[in-house]
């Protein structure tokens, strides 16, 4: 069986769930003349996270769901296997990148790595996994919108365009996304980090230069197996996590809240959070379909990031080519919500017909558009 939680770990997450209860920073999005509400923002611009309830119905939630099962089916054996466990070819082993990253379970992959540039400064505990359990599982699924259609309809969302719109303004820009897998009993950790990697020391720095993130959440997320955010740390620019943790004496920082949520809710966190995952030994599992959105201001002419070597700068041309999904994702979607009302992304505004979710655009501008993240 799993490592035993102790006392001291259930007083940690009991207290940690009081305090996000008490915060006044969940509710249906709301927008007033077309933006979103202002008690909102400012909720959300204190706390550095809001958690939007039912923003994702019960049929589009099943076909999330869908897509997962599928996708589950066909991960790899192994991280550098090409076949899954049936033998077949693995789930994006025709692709030029890796798509499924694969860790042991319980453990904690990133902590004290140079992965992302080194952000996960401090490893988390990793409790002994079950012994039955398999010798991997999977962790983030990468290119979700090239394999998963229901997560390409989920980016076109109307009213989550409006919340990015009203953030990051009207010309914001993506940043890219994934689909982050805990599964229970045997879900690794996350090591406390910020996202934001690049632009810490910008002479215009402030607490949304990095842009944020929204996390639609697939399954009721818990307290044993949720995020855990610091509220309030997107204000302190670059932290010491690893004098935080050595000082704290262990990977359980005060003050911390679980991000609880139910299934069809999507959390908007700001990048510069400082934020972890503890392993997953609940019996809930955690699935959060992640992507996020830019400053048009903050990636325009500015180096690649985010553990990008290749140099490129990120001009008009490469912006372009990759918000180009944004009108293509809402033009997917239409196909199955025609009900829900319209949004307008201002770049594409004159160029709606060009930019269609047509086979020849997928080919053009979805496949491999992982190469096209605008890493921050």
């Amino acid at each position: 069986m799993a490592e035993a939680i102790d006392t001291s770990i259930e007083i940690y997450e009991a207290e940690g769930e009081r305090r996000a209860l008490a915060l006044p920073n969940r509710g249906p999005i709301r927008f007033e003349n077309g933006r979103l509400a202002k008690d909102i923002v400012d909720a959300y611009r204190r706390y550095g996270f809001y958690v939007l309830t039912d923003v994702i119905g019960t049929r589009e939630l099943e076909d999330l769901r869908s897509d997962l099962d599928d996708v589950l089916d066909r991960v790899p054996v192994a991280p550098d296997a090409e076949v899954d466990a049936q033998g077949r070819p693995a789930i994006g082993s025709d692709m030029p990148y890796r798509v499924v990253s694969l860790a042991k379970p319980l453990s904690d992959p990133f902590g004290g790595t140079e992965v992302a540039n080194g952000r996960y400064e401090a490893k988390m505990a990793e409790p002994i996994p079950d012994a039955d359990a398999p010798d991997y599982v999977p962790v983030t699924l990468s290119a979700m919108m090239e394999l998963m259609d229901s997560t390409y309809r989920l980016y076109g969302h109307p009213d989550l365009l409006r919340v990015a719109a009203t953030i990051n303004g009207d010309d914001f820009t993506p940043f890219t996304d994934a689909v982050w897998i805990k599964e229970a009993r045997m879900g690794t950790s996350t090591a406390w980090h910020q996202d934001g990697t690049t632009l810490w020391n910008h002479p215009d720095w402030d607490d949304g230069i990095h842009g944020f993130n929204f996390m639609a959440q697939l399954f009721d997320t818990r307290t044993g197996n949720a995020l855990w955010v610091v509220p309030g740390t997107q204000k302190d620019g670059k932290i010491d996590i690893r004098a935080k943790v050595r000082e704290n004496g262990s990977d359980r920082l005060p003050n911390a809240v679980p991000m609880l949520a139910n299934a069809g809710d999507v959390v908007m966190c700001n990048r510069q959070i400082l934020h972890c995952s503890f392993p997953n030994q609940t019996d809930q599992r955690r699935v959060t379909v992640v992507f996020g959105f830019h400053r048009r201001s903050s990636v325009l002419n500015v180096k690649s990031g985010f553990g990008r070597k290749d140099g490129i700068v990120y001009d008009e041309g490469y912006i372009e080519a990759r918000s180009r999904l944004i009108p293509m994702a809402q033009d997917a979607r239409r196909k199955q919500f025609a009900d829900e009302s319209d949004f307008v992304y201002a770049p594409f505004a004159d160029v709606l017909e060009e930019n269609r979710d047509t086979p020849e655009n997928r080919e053009k501008y979805l496949k491999e558009y992982l190469r096209r993240a605008l890493g921050l």
